[in-house]
């Protein structure tokens, strides 16, 4: 994993407090229970990471410029690429969501559902830092 840097601190989602990064982790609820993917310091705020969940499944872990922090799935539906923790954030209606760095869809990072066809979606994982 690249090491990336961060602020120093960032809000707390849960409960709307700012508090230091360096000991906070990310975790993303699975089948299983909540799956820590990474420290919180080790995410930038508007940029992505992929991480391997233990089931095999490829999720994309974004931080939002706010510091909430978004799970969906890394696949890429329109090309089968596992490459979505790689796209641009944004938002639309105030609804945050990453554009592919592929054919530049958007997905909706907290429903997946893809913004330029309604047919399509990604899998969303409940995501947390604790």
């Amino acid at each position: 994993m690249t090491t990336m840097t961060v602020a120093p601190a960032l809000a707390d989602t849960a409960a709307g407090t700012t508090t230091g990064t360096a000991a906070r982790q990310v975790e993303v609820r699975t089948g299983a229970g909540w799956f820590s993917v990474c420290g919180l310091a080790r995410l930038t705020p508007g940029r992505g990471v992929a991480a391997l969940l233990p089931d095999g499944t490829q999720a994309a872990v974004f931080l939002d410029r706010g510091g909430r922090a978004y799970a969906i799935g890394n696949r890429d539906p329109f090309t089968g690429a596992y490459v979505l923790s790689r796209g641009l954030l944004g938002s639309a209606g105030g609804a945050p969501f990453v554009a592919s760095p592929l054919l530049k869809q958007r997905f909706d990072l907290a429903t997946g559902r893809c913004l330029d066809d309604e047919e399509i979606s990604v899998p969303v994982f409940s995501c947390r830092t604790s």
